[in-house]
């Protein structure tokens, strides 16, 4: 179907392991073809248009008997900014996107070729499939992501506590925690100052 580029197909019975074992099972595995999720390395930022790219070269070289998905993990993420919330999704494993397809010659020749590809994880000729169980993983953990919230604070900043126990007091932001979410004020209690651990969602910037 296309042209034998990369002889892919050949350099990957003919490897330079030399135990029959491992040919032999190299053997079987080519004849079972067995459709397995590859890691594809794409240029930064490009993760998107890579799977978009690579869906069209899939339906125009009818290419859907031989790559069947193509996920880029991601998850959501809420930014505070200015009092207003705003959704942006973020790529889990950024510089990289997953396939799911039978590798032999004609698959591997689309999805290297495809504009943004840079090359696929393992050696140069023999790309190497990924465990069932890290992609369950990792489409698993995009999946059921929480969401995280940022908020532009910063150490110094006055902020307002709108839920808990120390709801309507004023706070001057002491620490950040981003990956928590959260951030520690102190906060004037009966005309003392007290530390509060208060989470994103607990304050408003004043």
């Amino acid at each position: 179907m296309v042209e034998n580029e990369g002889n892919f197909e050949q350099e990957e019975i003919t490897s330079e392991d030399t135990s029959s074992d491992v040919d032999t099972v190299e053997k079987k595995s080519s004849k079972k073809n067995e459709k397995r999720w590859y890691i594809v390395h794409t240029y930064s930022g490009y993760e998107n248009k890579v799977k978009g790219n690579l869906e069209k070269r899939i339906e125009y070289m009818n290419m859907s008997d031989k790559i069947f998905r193509v996920e880029v993990p991601q998850k959501t993420v809420t930014q505070i900014k200015g009092g207003k919330k705003q959704e942006k999704d973020e790529k889990i494993f950024p510089g990289y996107v997953l396939v799911e397809m039978i590798m032999d010659e004609d698959s591997w020749y689309v999805v290297r070729h495809t504009a943004g590809v840079t090359k696929f994880v393992g050696s140069a000729k023999r790309p190497i499939p990924a465990k069932d169980s890290e992609i369950k993983k990792i489409i698993n953990r995009a999946g059921s992501q929480t969401q995280k919230i940022e908020l532009d604070v910063k150490v110094g900043d006055k902020v307002r506590i709108v839920s808990g126990p120390f709801a309507e007091f004023i706070g001057e932001i002491t620490e950040v925690y981003p990956d928590k979410s959260k951030l520690r004020a102190s906060v004037s209690i009966f005309g003392r100052e007290t530390p509060v651990e208060l989470e994103y969602k607990q304050i408003q910037k004043i």
